[in-house]
Formats: structure tokens, sequence, C-alpha cells
């Protein structure tokens, strides 16, 4: 005898390892560029964070009394804890890839309930708390090339990491700097121009040439990859990126020599990883269509607002987090209409 079973009979094949699993795929092409530009650094801290993401998660899971398997192989600790190696400078030291991790995955998400229930982007609380704490060590980076002769070996940089050592011949001074985002800021703000900016600062001149430029280049053909298998949605990253190219383009062409044109806000600091990677938690995101637009401008702006007139030099953090919070009213009152329902006629509200 057949065993007739109720709806829905549609076999879906998503799963949230599944979704998780793309999303490191997706990060590959970016995490070599990182490497080939940037040095060691991204794959110790990323060693640090994964160690610490799984000994969090096992930990609170037990505190909790819920079983760990089935939570610690969905991946969205890995995740987690990769987006916060990607948002570190390489050269840091070991302790605070684990304070930031421990925070994200005990803080933003166990103590709100696990996965499903954080209504604040775990990764991105993580990342907040280091940059408000420790501003010095979070805003120095090493220069955006492979070939400088002030490269930190994998030796080098571990050493670095977990003994605060540099080779004689260099320090720490001459090996990091800021990033262009912040060069561009902190010159702007003492007066010079954006040609005089380019001019001093080789990391800033053209586009395409520089690591900044590669790896966001990766990110978005990470990204492109994870819409195409329905990972993510469009909305949020177009109206993310659309809502940076058109303020920035607006202030570019009122004025030039402070304003620097639309592809630098595109390809720099952390949009294209925050608009594909980050700002889509499927957790914390808005969820239905017109939200989602809505949700991408939101951290567009702030984004916008705080790299122009605030004291941090990227703003995509704050932006997903500040919006974070408006979620909840912005999915209330965008509800895509019922399927079956249809507006009641003018009789009808009458009748009423």
């Amino acid at each position: 005898m057949t065993t007739l079973h109720t709806s829905p009979h549609t076999q879906f094949t998503n799963s949230v390892t599944r979704m998780m699993l793309l999303v490191v795929i997706a990060m590959v092409p970016a995490m070599i560029a990182y490497v080939w530009f940037f040095g060691w650094g991204l794959l110790i801290n990323a060693t640090l964070c994964i160690a610490t993401a799984i000994a969090c998660e096992v930990a609170m899971l037990k505190i909790r009394n819920r079983p760990v398997l089935p939570f610690i192989t969905d991946l969205s600790a890995l995740v987690t804890a990769l987006l916060i190696a990607f948002a570190l400078p390489p050269i840091l030291p070991w302790w605070l890839p684990v304070l930031a991790t421990s925070f994200a995955i005990i803080i933003a998400k166990h103590l709100y309930g696990g996965l499903g229930y954080n209504p604040f982007n775990p990764a991105m609380a993580g990342y907040v708390v280091l940059l408000i704490a420790f501003p010095k060590q979070m805003t120095a980076w090493l220069p955006a090339a492979s070939n400088q002769p002030y490269t930190l070996s994998f030796i080098e940089n571990l050493r670095y990491n977990f003994f605060a050592e540099l080779p004689a011949t260099r320090n720490y001074d001459l090996i990091t700097q800021a990033t262009p985002l912040d060069v561009v800021e902190v010159q702007t703000g003492l007066g010079l121009s954006i040609e005089q900016i380019e001019a001093e600062f080789s990391q800033l001149s053209g586009y395409f040439g520089t690591g900044w430029d590669w790896v966001s280049l990766m990110f978005l053909l990470g990204g492109l990859l994870l819409i195409s298998k329905r990972v993510i949605s469009w909305q949020i990253p177009l109206a993310m990126i659309a809502t940076l190219a058109v303020l920035s383009s607006i202030a570019y062409l009122l004025d030039q020599q402070t304003n620097p044109d639309p592809l630098f806000h595109v390809l720099g600091g952390a949009t294209m990883i925050g608009a594909f990677f980050i700002a889509t938690d499927p957790v914390t995101a808005s969820t239905t269509p017109r939200g989602r637009i809505y949700y991408g401008i939101g951290i567009g702006i702030v984004t916008y607002v705080i790299r122009t007139w605030g004291n941090y030099p990227d703003g995509v953090a704050f932006g997903v987090l500040l919006m974070n919070i408006a979620v909840p009213t912005i999915d209330y009152y965008t509800q895509p209409r019922v399927f079956g329902q249809t507006k009641m006629n003018k009789t009808t509200k009458d009748m009423d």
C-alpha cells in the first residue's frame, strides 16, 4: 500500500550548510588576491578566527544544552570567522582576532539565541568592537603590493602576530600605512586636493592596478556566483552599490578637488565584501523584495556619510549594524500582498 504524504511535495535542495559552503567557496578568489597583495596575515588571522569560533560555538552549545554536531556542521561559525579575518589588518596581535571572534560568537550570536535569532550581524559586531577599542592597530595595514622590499614572509608575519617581533631592518611604521579611504579623508581634511593626494600616495593612482582593486573585483566575482546560485538576492548589493555610486557622483561633479570619483568608493574599502557577503546575511537583513532595496540604500547612505564626514575611514560595518536595527520596521511596512488576496473595491469599503 502506497503511503501518501501531505503537502508540500516540492523538494528543496537548499540547506544552511550548502548555502554557507557556497559562501566560503565564493570567498576563495578574494582570499587568493588578498594573500598575493597583502601577504600571509589573512591566513594567520583566519586560522585564529576559525579556531576561536569553533571553540566558542561548542562551549556555548554545551552551556545551552544544545546538540553540538548539527549546529557546528552548518558552517555558520566558519563564515563569521572568515568575514572577521578579511576585515582585520594582516599584521595584528594574535589576541585581537580572538577577541573579535569571541565577541561575535558569544555575545552577538548565542546570547540572542543562536543562528536565526541574532538581530545584528555577528562578524560586524565583533569587528566594530575592535575598531572602537583599538583604532591604531585596526587602521594600520601593509602596503597593497606583493613585491615591496618590506613585505613580510610567513614566519616574519607569524612572529609579529604572536611575539610583536620584526626583523632588525624593519620597523612597524615602515611596513604599515593607512588605507586609501583613510588617506583621502585625512589629507582632504588638511586641505590637500585629490590631485595632490594622488601624486603623493601611489596606492591611490589608477584602477585595477593596486591590490585593493583586485581584492574588490574578486569579491564582486564571488558575489555574482552567489546570486547565480540563488544564495543571495540581487536587491541588496545593487541598492547599496548604486547608492554609493550616485552620492559620490553628485559630490564629484560638485567639487572634483575634494571628492574622489565614484569608482574610488565602489572599489574602495569594504564596499564589495559588504554588499555581497555581509549585508546579505539571511538572518539580519531585510527579507521582503522591496525591503531589501530600502535596506541596501540605507547602508549605502550611512557608509558614504561616515566615509565623508565621520571619524572612521569606512562605514560599511556601521551601516550594516544600524540598518539591522531598522529591519523589523522595514519588513513590517514592505510586506508583499498575500497570494490570492485582492484589493477591496470601493463598494465593499462603503458597505463596511
